[in-house]
């Protein structure tokens, strides 16, 4: 991993003369690693900080979806703030940010506030992430093979995702909710201190100008994520369109979207381009990648109900599951490496791979949840699940790569992410909430019918005891049977997947260099100057 491919000796001059050369790359990866940790705020002190700020859910889960959102809405300018401020520039901007909001998000009340600091610090989180990995690639690479870029940078993404979860919820337990923020405003720092003494300002390129960017274009896609997160999230909490609020926010939904349609087709350099809708297999990979979201979406509803309102567990206890997850991340980020660069395998197989990973999830769940069970059973169903997120974001995303010229793939991938990681989750998540709440009610008058007050005076139960394990069992059967539906609706869409045949190809073309990109980007903007 020391060369290029032409036989150049790969270098990180952003660095001064006294950092050893070897430790250069692993600097970056650990700071790649450190943004990935952070948050907004983190859910594995949920439970904590509704107790103490008198926050709902709804209101925490908005926290985590305003940072997704700013994570995805950031791709487009990534190449362009990359080619206008220099390395060091960029990530010490992107740490001080992440600290600031971090030292500032546990003492915000008010919520507008709070989203858009959680919005910011995923730009923050993103840019960060970006700059080490877009600056290590040809170390891990040398021909810059996405299918060796991307395992590994899920690695630092996915694995970053339940470390933190599991970082967070231990120092909630010995100490404090806040601690996590603390945390992580000391790990900025560290890098600021590592980045202010070891680095200093390179440039591989002419600087260039941030024009043409339509900011206003940005600002409405951000706007229509965040309204349409928001329907879904508290759509529930306000009994959907029984509500006044919900019909004006689903109204302020079609505004904006028609704006922003209207930008595309009528402004000379929208933020999304209209030729980049047009690639043929586009359409059918974000809707695959929505329908996947939303059958992985059981595990911030029907997980959670079933670990506290069934199995009783406290956040210390459910937390170990993490660690099953992490292992299926990892066993599926190398498994997509051994399949793509390794055997060059075929990579539309490799999504039904993954899809029947969460075939298997599903089923495990539902054939294995009870209220009789150890936590050692469920380690089974929930690896399958990270092994299956890992596995098809890595094919998703090499799949884009494929079908995309790379003038448009960040546009793609920011569209992608916003399916990924926001809508697609946040629909499920109501899907199984309005679902919840249609069949615990059902079942409980359906299997409440037969115990009245005679059968309870004949039998002489101790009601409160007995009621206390009848509603359990109410909530275990409703949550099977929710998990039952969407292992139908997975194995439908599976078995339609295997008719289908994309084709595909088993070499990925060519990425351009730096100064091939920067110097398409450059040509491009002449041209709107003219």
């Amino acid at each position: 991993m020391s060369a290029t491919a032409n036989s150049t000796p790969f270098s990180m001059p952003m660095f001064r003369g006294f950092v050893p050369e070897r430790i250069r790359p692993w600097i970056y990866v650990f700071i790649a690693f450190t943004f990935q940790f952070s948050g907004g705020l983190y859910l594995g002190t949920l439970n904590q900080m509704m107790g103490e700020t008198a926050l709902m859910r709804e209101d925490l889960l908005m926290c985590l979806f305003a940072n997704l959102s700013g994570m995805a809405i950031y791709f487009p300018l990534l190449f362009r703030m990359k080619f206008r401020f220099t390395n060091k520039t960029l990530l010490c901007t992107a740490a001080t940010g992440v600290l600031l909001c971090n030292l500032l998000a546990p003492h915000i009340t008010f919520l507008p506030l709070l989203w858009l600091v959680c919005f910011v610090e995923g730009m923050c989180k993103i840019q960060g992430t970006f700059e080490c990995m877009s600056n290590i690639q040809l170390w891990m690479t040398p021909t810059r093979d996405f299918t060796v870029f991307f395992p590994v940078l899920h690695i630092v993404i996915l694995g970053s995702m339940q470390l933190s979860d599991l970082l967070a919820t231990y120092l909630m337990y010995h100490y404090h909710w806040t601690y996590m923020h603390l945390f992580m405003g000391g790990i900025m720092m560290f890098d600021l201190l590592v980045l202010t003494v070891g680095a200093r300002h390179f440039r591989l390129f002419k600087k260039l100008p941030l024009f043409g960017i339509d900011w206003l274009g940005a600002l409405l896609w951000s706007a229509l994520l965040l309204e349409i997160a928001y329907l879904f999230n508290y759509g529930d909490w306000y009994d959907w369109w029984n509500s006044p609020v919900v019909r004006r926010l689903s109204l302020a939904v079609v505004v904006t979207l028609l704006f922003c349609i209207w930008r595309i087709r009528f402004v000379r350099h929208p933020y999304y381009e209209p030729k980049m809708w047009a690639y043929r297999h586009l359409l059918p990979v974000l809707l695959l990648i929505t329908l996947i979201e939303m059958f992985l979406a059981t595990e911030h509803v029907l997980e959670e109900v079933y670990l506290e309102a069934v199995m009783h567990y406290g956040t210390l206890t459910s937390v170990q599951l993490d660690w099953p997850a992490l292992g299926g991340v990892l066993a599926g980020c190398l498994f997509a490496y051994w399949w793509m660069h390794v055997k060059r395998f075929n990579y539309l197989r490799l999504i039904i791979v993954g899809m029947g990973g969460i075939v298997g999830y599903l089923l495990g769940c539902y054939f294995t949840i009870s209220s009789d069970i150890h936590i050692s059973q469920l380690y089974l169903p929930i690896f399958l699940r990270g092994f299956a997120y890992a596995v098809l974001s890595t094919a998703f995303m090499t799949c884009l790569e494929e079908i995309m010229s790379f003038q448009h793939f960040f546009q793609a991938l920011s569209v992608f992410n916003m399916l990924h990681m926001v809508m697609g989750g946040v629909v499920g998540a109501a899907i199984y909430t309005r679902g919840l709440a249609y069949y615990l009610p059902d079942n409980l008058a359906r299997y409440g019918a037969a115990f009245d007050g005679v059968t309870a005076g004949r039998t002489a139960v101790d009601m409160p005891r007995f009621m206390e394990t009848f509603m359990t069992q109410i909530t275990e059967i409703s949550i099977k049977q929710l998990y039952g539906w969407t292992a139908y609706a997975c194995i439908l869409l599976f078995l339609l997947f295997l008719l289908y045949d994309a084709p595909i190809r088993r070499e990925l073309k060519e990425m351009p260099g730096w100064q091939k990109i920067r110097k398409a980007i450059a040509e491009t903007l002449t041209g709107r100057k003219r």
